[in-house]
């Protein structure tokens, strides 16, 4: 198994993706340490869980919002405390926000999804990294999405956190690269959770009609699997993947099951976020600037 007797702190488990990502940690042989802000639906996933475990896999489960910091303390001290250390930081909780024009959005509901789908990245990573420095490797995991490569009308919230998790993921990997720290975020692809199912209970007068008949053809044909996401989460939380960081790989556009084999390559600015300038689309422009 890859990730025999790895523990891995993972946000956002008790549904959809976080759910399912969870699954195949436990698969795959990882001792695992999850978080959501619902009980209810936390306690039903941890017993879907330890339904796929061997029995000296240990599964432990901490009821926290990640936008606060207090929570988000807690949370890794119990997990280390119950897990006995961490190898791998899973950061997957986070929320579409508003839908609308950003001149007619909630502004406390903005500000809301900044805290959880930004800071609460953030605050789970300053709280592992000194934990990963002490042991001299470790592995973080950032969920990012279609929102950080394309702007998203109506979704103004979660498409500017979402390019910040990119960012902020490649700015660590620089920060840590010398600690043995390797940081990356994915984009699992189109998926039929619940965050779909929130554009369409609400999001037909509040979100683009080109964007609300495109999620009503995914919800038809079933979007992308989740377990897509899932396997990458795992390739990259492996040994396997060690020497990659820096990256917002694509679940189901890109090879990454190969991406190892090109560590070279990667040493580059392929699968980041960059300014286009004219001459990247050979084009030039006469802008009548001076020296």
């Amino acid at each position: 198994m890859k990730l025999q007797d790895k523990a891995v702190i993972l946000t956002g488990a008790s549904l959809g993706l976080g759910k399912e990502i969870a699954k195949y940690l436990v698969m795959e042989g990882a001792n695992i340490s999850i978080c959501s802000r619902g009980k209810q639906n936390l306690d039903r996933a941890v017993s879907e869980l330890k339904s796929l475990k061997d029995k000296n896999q240990k599964i432990f489960s901490y009821e926290a919002d990640v936008s606060k910091e207090s929570d988000v303390c807690a949370f890794v001290d119990f997990s280390i405390s119950n897990l006995g250390s961490v190898d791998v930081l899973i950061n997957n909780a986070g929320i579409y926000g508003p839908k609308g024009n950003v001149d007619i959005v909630d502004i406390d509901t903005w500000i809301q999804t900044f805290n959880i789908n930004l800071l609460g990245t953030l605050l789970m990573c300053k709280k592992v990294i000194p934990e990963f420095k002490k042991k001299g490797k470790g592995k973080i995991i950032n969920l990012s999405g279609g929102g950080a490569t394309s702007p998203l009308p109506g979704l103004s919230a979660y498409a500017a956190t979402k390019a910040a998790v990119v960012r902020l993921t490649e700015t660590l990997s620089l920060e840590l690269k010398e600690n043995n720290i390797f940081v990356n975020a994915i984009a699992p692809g189109a998926l039929n959770t619940r965050l779909l199912d929130e554009v369409l209970d609400d999001g037909k007068d509040k979100v683009p009609a080109e964007f609300y008949e495109k999620s009503l053809k995914q919800k038809e044909s079933g979007g992308t699997p989740l377990s897509v996401g899932a396997k990458l989460c795992v390739y990259l939380a492996s040994d396997e993947s060690d020497g990659i960081t820096g990256k917002l790989i694509s679940a189901v556009w890109d090879d990454w099951k190969n991406l190892h084999k090109h560590l070279k390559e990667l040493d580059s600015d392929i699968y980041t976020l960059r300014r286009i300038i004219p001459e990247d689309r050979g084009i030039t422009l006469e802008t009548g600037m001076k020296e």
